[in-house]
């Protein structure tokens, strides 16, 4: 974690490169926290994404396998921003980031909620960087690159 010229915080979620090994899922909830989290994205383009806001973990096992399925399986690893996405791609990206979560503190549901892919911000959507809207307004739904 290093400050910014613009007195932010900055995390990277993989640091190194070298991911966990295990694969990961997490959402960045987009809100002016002051921490910004990078990621690396894009495939084999490697393209570094960053969001403000705060951290939600995704907890299970493989969360990420048909993520990666479309992404590197589809698409070779190279990524899709600004894809026009088939209709059966689309429908299977919608149920892949369909994850539940708890939204923040703040809120009095006591039941997890469904992501949804924001199709407001699909020329966004690229391998490990998927805009999505959370319990708690807009995120983005990132995990391991596969480069």
């Amino acid at each position: 974690m290093a400050g910014g010229v613009d007195g932010k915080r900055y995390i990277s979620l993989d640091p190194d490169g070298t991911g966990s090994g295990q694969g990961w899922v997490f959402v960045i909830v987009a809100a002016p926290t002051g921490v910004v989290y990078e990621v690396q994205g894009g495939g084999l383009r490697c393209i570094p994404y960053a969001q403000e806001g705060y951290l939600l973990p995704v907890l299970g096992r493989a969360l990420d396998e048909e993520l990666k399925a479309i992404f590197v399986e589809e698409f070779k690893g190279w990524g899709a921003r600004r894809l026009d996405w088939p209709t059966d791609l689309l429908d299977r990206l919608r149920a892949a980031v369909a994850f539940h979560v708890y939204g923040s503190a703040n809120r009095e549901d006591l039941f997890p909620t469904a992501l949804e892919l924001d199709e407001s911000r699909l020329a966004e959507v690229d391998e490990a960087w998927v805009p999505v809207v959370t319990p708690d307004g807009p995120g983005v739904l990132v995990w391991e690159n596969s480069d």
